[in-house]
């Protein structure tokens, strides 16, 4: 294991663990395990969160996504737009929902995606965009809801980073027709195993996503449509309302730590936010143009770093069929090749941010000073 590791979860557990241990022990003498009250309380809770009518519980954050798309009635013969630069869940949930994935290039500034290039790929089959809320940071709501608006589309917005994050004092996920979570261990609200929520001020969007989730049922035995097993769990439900309840206070913790980061790190380009928006950095991600070398020199130190993502959705093997080659997509490919993500979680110590920055620093002159590889 790293001397200093990209994640640690054990701490922000060791804080809460009266708290979780109470939850668990609720669950296990309640008897009802599976869409019990315990989901009813988390779905409450995080509707209110946001300000919103309605939160509907779910397996992981990929059905979120599709299940949000099959309810706004998306699927064979649709398009749905969104970015190659982000966890290749959001583009097999498009696949899944039946829909084709077209991938556009992001703002290289924050990682989101360019509205320009969404604009550019709108075609009479598109029925969606799906923005992605990158490491935390929110995307151009404002100019993709209005693009949106302009053509008719649905708005549908990825989450899975962003939990508790603003865009002009809005919480991401309830500014389109609805706003996909994934509740993954290491998400800023994450529980111990997977989870996912949709939100929606729509209750006929609301009505379909809990119908889908559960086969397709109105009530008991009574199928209305093919749906499929996406049910949330009570145990991770009532784990997940605890957490809940500290999110802003954690993220706060995260800022903190993002803020000193940026405060000390030289040689690097650091995280911007686009005015108007609160990042909640999920990851606190670093560019330079010798990536690699960097990440090797810390890996030296004993320090880990990883790459959120070094290779685009629209290189990878297995989406070769969507017709895209390099080049296509030129900011995303360029990012990738430079991008670091450093370690930042509740728990990291002063004394290990302290040592990570200057490391980067003696790290990058090293590097600045070496001949580039032949």
């Amino acid at each position: 294991m790293a001397a200093i590791p990209f994640n640690d979860l054990r701490p922000v557990h060791a804080l809460l663990a009266s708290e979780m241990g109470e939850a668990v022990r609720r669950v296990l003498d309640s008897g009802w395990y599976i869409l019990g009250p315990e989901v009813e309380a988390l779905e409450s809770a995080f509707a209110d969160y946001h300000g919103v009518r309605h939160a509907v519980g779910v397996a992981n954050g990929t059905d979120a996504i599709e299940l949000g798309l099959r309810a706004l009635g998306i699927g064979v013969g649709d398009e749905v737009i969104t970015v190659a630069h982000t966890a290749v869940a959001t583009v097999c949930a498009i696949e899944r929902a039946g829909a084709r994935p077209v991938l556009v290039d992001i703002d290289e500034a924050t990682y989101t995606m360019d509205p320009a290039a969404a604009a550019a790929a709108i075609t009479p089959r598109t029925k969606a965009l799906l923005p992605v809320h990158l490491y935390g940071h929110p995307a151009d709501m404002a100019a993709l809801a209005s693009l949106a608006a302009r053509h008719g589309l649905a708005l549908v917005e990825d989450c899975a980073q962003a939990h508790g994050a603003r865009c002009d004092d809005r919480h991401v996920g309830t500014i389109g027709h609805l706003g996909a979570f994934s509740f993954y261990p290491t998400k800023n609200l994450g529980g111990c195993g997977d989870a996912g929520a949709v939100i929606t001020d729509d209750p006929q969007l609301a009505g379909r996503v809990r119908s889908l989730r559960n086969y397709g049922q109105s009530d008991r035995y009574h199928h209305v449509e093919r749906g499929q097993n996406s049910r949330l769990d009570d145990l991770q439900a009532a784990l997940l309302r605890v957490k809940l309840a500290h999110l802003d206070e954690h993220n706060a913790v995260r800022h903190r730590l993002a803020q000193a980061y940026s405060d000390r790190l030289l040689g690097v380009a650091t995280p911007v936010s686009r005015p108007g928006s609160e990042h909640v950095f999920h990851l606190y991600v670093v560019r330079h143009p010798r990536r690699d070398s960097l990440m090797d020199a810390l890996g030296e130190r004993g320090i880990q770093t990883l790459i959120h993502y070094p290779i685009p959705v629209h290189l990878q093997p297995a989406y070769s069929d969507l017709g895209y080659v390099a080049g296509a997509l030129p900011v995303t490919e360029r990012v990738a090749r430079e991008i670091l993500s450093l370690p930042l979680y509740i728990g990291l110590s002063p004394r290990d941010l302290e040592f990570i920055a200057s490391s980067i620093g003696e790290s990058v002159r090293s590097l600045d000073t070496a001949p580039l590889p032949a």
